[in-house]
């Protein structure tokens, strides 16, 4: 049954090519007839396999054959009880876990820096957020983890809550004490959530920090596309035996497409295969790969590549050594100024710049030489680039206070005022620099002098600011 060598959905969809039936359904191009250039863009293979659900090809709102042996293919993989493929990206398995736990009023215990996808779950089904504001590296001006006293007391504080919401890890590599955090909200009788889009690799090699599913959380989300090797929106739901997989499929369905692209879903099915059977000896090469690049960078001298050497056994638990992050401001860059130099004098994207850090994303697709390009790009950068760092702000995260629900924030009436103008006044929209899309404000929360220095200072730095209703977050909109 769980025979990791197979792929059943793309197997299906490569049977179904074979047999050239004539299409009386959609989509419209008809196998790219209809639309040259797509053909020209995408290939000939690649648009004759975006098709439409039908019996051969299962359905995934409700799959009874080769997309339910796909998912419990995936499902046993990531040593969950069950999965669901997700075509919405990581986005729609975040939200759909907080529907499947939460409805209007009921609590739910969380890191304030999560993704705005569980913000944004937040909004749409009027949960209300119990903040554990994590610690912060003064240096680095990151958050860490979240901790497990610090738990205890929001859960102690907080009886009535229904859930708790873990990242594991964080966007910089970040690790918090996972089955901790799993014991303290079970013996509470609270469902664990873990927001596991940057750790899908920790299912395939022992070295990398626990999973969500080893740790025993009740539902984790997996950004398949990130580390795993899919294509872009593609992740998984995965769910523990001790999760109705029947009432969380009526949630998905509740805004997952009805028209799901076999394209993300196949990628799903053999990106799955792949990590199951090579996942192993890959992640060993990327782990190797990152760890060589942190000690070139860090032998360049003004930058600082962080890794282990965090863990405290507290706030960072563990960290995920596959995360290249570097500090920049001690050579008086902030981190999208280096970001947008990597891009445009040496043609180097990486993942984001933040203010103090910027971040390269090592994955499987990944070379040696692509390594040594980076690390020859920084040592340039650095005797081209190097100012003087005063007055550079350092925080990259500033914990909120949270005034009003974010649903009755975002619904109630408001007024839009110049941003400079609005210190005091509750927020009814989100601000956020994407990535990595941590809200700096999000709805229901006081506006300080202290953000507003911070949102201008990431405009003049170049900082994508997102999420507000005025495009150049200029005016912001508070409760009137």
């Amino acid at each position: 049954m769980y025979d990791q060598t197979k792929a059943p959905l793309y197997e299906a969809l490569e049977r179904f090519r074979k047999q050239r039936v004539v299409p009386f359904d959609v989509p419209g191009h008809k196998r790219g007839r209809g639309n040259p250039e797509l053909v020209q863009l995408l290939g000939e293979k690649c648009v004759g396999l975006d098709v439409n659900s039908m019996k051969p090809l299962d359905d995934l709102c409700h799959p009874s054959s080769v997309i339910r042996d796909a998912e419990a293919l995936a499902a046993e993989a990531f040593g969950a009880a069950n999965s669901f493929f997700m075509v919405g990206g990581t986005t729609s398995s975040v939200q759909s876990m907080i529907f499947s736990v939460c409805k209007e009023g009921d609590k739910i215990i969380m890191p304030r820096n999560v993704h705005k996808s569980a913000i944004n779950a937040l909004v749409m089904c009027g949960a209300i957020p119990v903040y554990v504001n994590p610690e912060v590296d003064k240096k680095l001006g990151i958050s860490l983890g979240m901790e497990p006293s610090k738990l205890e007391q929001a859960v102690k504080d907080n009886p009535d809550a229904v859930a708790v919401l873990v990242n594991n890890p964080t966007y910089y590599g970040i690790c918090s004490d996972m089955r901790s955090i799993v014991k303290i909200a079970h013996e509470h009788g609270m469902k664990v959530l873990v927001d596991e889009a940057h750790g899908t690799h920790f299912s395939f090699n022992e070295k990398l920090p626990i999973s969500a599913m080893e740790a025993g959380a009740d539902m984790a989300a997996v950004s398949m596309h990130k580390s795993g090797g899919s294509l872009t929106q593609s992740s998984i739901l995965l769910l523990n035996d001790t999760v109705n997989v029947d009432y969380v499929r009526q949630i998905v369905n509740l805004t997952q497409t009805t028209s799901a692209s076999y394209l993300l879903m196949s990628s799903l099915d053999i990106s799955r295969r792949n990590l199951a059977l090579n996942g192993k000896t890959s992640f060993k090469k990327v782990m190797d790969m990152a760890s060589y690049a942190r000690e070139e960078i860090n032998n360049i001298g003004g930058f600082y590549a962080f890794g282990r050497e965090l863990i405290n056994g507290t706030s960072v638990y563990d960290f995920d050594v596959t995360k290249l992050a570097v500090y920049t401001r001690d050579l008086g860059l902030a981190g999208i100024e280096l970001y947008d130099i990597l891009r445009d004098e040496y043609g180097i994207q990486i993942e984001f710049g933040d203010i103090s850090n910027v971040l390269a994303y090592i994955s499987i697709g990944d070379r040696l030489q692509d390594i040594e390009r980076l690390v020859g790009a920084l040592d340039d950068i650095k005797r081209l680039y190097k100012k003087d760092k005063r007055g550079m702000l350092s925080a990259e995260y500033i914990s909120p206070k949270v005034a009003v629900p974010p649903r009755k924030a975002f619904y109630s009436e408001k007024v839009s005022l110049p941003l400079n103008e609005s210190e005091g006044k509750i927020c009814t929209e989100f601000v956020m620099c994407y990535p990595p899309g941590i809200p700096i404000l999000a709805p229901g929360e006081l506006i300080t002098k202290e953000i507003i220095e911070y949102i201008e200072y990431a405009k003049s730095k170049g900082c994508n600011l997102q999420g507000t209703e005025d495009f150049a977050v200029e005016k912001i909109n508070v409760l009137r």
